[in-house]
């Protein structure tokens, strides 16, 4: 999973992101890139166009849901999405629903925690530090182009939990 969320776990609101972090951006896409990625069908729709050079695996209740674009995939659940996945790195984008879905099925969390509490309408689920386990913490500062300070923290689901 791969994801930004606040100090009180807000994600979003009126299905916009509440931060403009281009280094976080950055760092996304150089994750992500070359591999699937699944969400919500909120999410997908926040985006103006598909993310390049990425599968998008989009998951909706909605049977008659139908998308122009090429490199997208429609599922009717995470467990159909899974389905999908071979062997291979593949990124839960969010939203906050899909998150708490996906937990039990991720070895992997990338968090950007923006220092910072946000009034928000969808959240990222409680890590559970006794299912996780902090392997990676890389703080960064508020700057002129960071109106926010984050720390990127990397957990690894801790086996035999």
């Amino acid at each position: 999973m791969i994801a930004a969320a606040a100090e009180n776990n807000a994600l979003g609101k009126d299905n916009d992101l509440l931060w403009h972090l281009p280094d976080d951006f950055k760092r996304f896409k150089k994750l992500t890139t070359g591999h699937k990625i699944i969400m919500g069908r909120k999410t997908f729709e926040s985006f103006p166009k598909p993310l390049p050079n990425r599968v998008h695996i989009i998951i909706t209740r909605d049977k008659n849901y139908t998308t122009p674009f090429e490199d997208c995939i429609i599922v009717h659940s995470l467990e159909e999405a899974l389905k999908l996945i071979v062997n291979e790195n593949v990124f839960i984008i969010g939203g906050g629903e899909i998150y708490e879905q996906g937990l039990p099925f991720s070895n992997k969390i990338e968090l950007t925690r923006v220092h910072g509490t946000f009034e928000a309408d969808t959240f990222f689920p409680n890590i559970d530090t006794k299912l996780w386990e902090l392997v990676i913490e890389e703080h960064h500062p508020a700057d002129e182009k960071h109106k926010y300070a984050f720390t990127y923290l990397t957990y690894h689901k801790i086996l035999n939990s």
